[in-house]
Formats: C-alpha cells, structure tokens, sequence
C-alpha cells in the first residue's frame, strides 16, 4: 500500500509538470491566446513539439500536443494577429532550442 502511494504521488507531480497542450477552437474557451511569429526574435518562447507527453518538460518550451482538453494542463488559441496574443511562440527544430526568451511571460504556463 505504501508504494502504490509513492508510485501515485510521483505520476501526479511527473503529469502536472508536463506541458500538455491542447488548441482549442474559439478563443473564451482558451487559457492564453497565442501567435505564431515567423522569427525566433520576435517571440516570447522558443517552442519544440515533442512526440510523446514524457517528453515535454517543466515550462521549457517543450509542448505535446494532447487529444482532449481534459488531458491538457493548459488550452490555447491561435490567434491571426500579434497584437491579439498573450503569448508569441515560434516553433523550432530541436528540442535543445527550446527556451523562453522573455521570461516574464513564463507565468502564463503554470
């Protein structure tokens, strides 16, 4: 019994660390609104889809894409202009490049 309570405690502090994002389609249904810019310099975080949801890391940048919207710790919308977004992101090819390059907007992921 004692380690199925430590096996528990682990997966729910592993699951609600992982960046689990789901795109919604309207955006009062969203968290954060966000804007894909076509540069890395005008963006607020680095972002690297990964292919699995253990792979997606702690607020680094790191998204898996889920599903369900119950499986998601954060929903967005893609907005179509950048002055419509809390969050700019550009979506890079390495996972090693993903990282937040303003960080006062890091609170918009916890």
């Amino acid at each position: 019994m004692k380690h199925l309570l430590i096996l528990c405690s682990l997966f729910i502090c592993f699951s609600a660390k992982a960046q689990k994002i789901y795109s919604v389609d309207s955006d009062y249904k969203a968290d954060i609104k966000v804007f894909v810019v076509d540069a890395d310099y005008k963006a607020d975080l680095l972002v690297y889809k990964v292919n699995a949801d253990y792979k997606a890391k702690d607020n680094t940048g790191l998204w898996f894409f889920v599903d369900s919207d119950y499986k998601a710790k954060k929903k967005i919308f893609f907005v179509n202009a950048d002055y419509k977004a809390d969050l700019k992101i550009f979506f890079v090819d390495s996972d090693y490049k993903a990282k937040w390059v303003k960080t006062e907007k890091q609170h918009l992921l916890y």
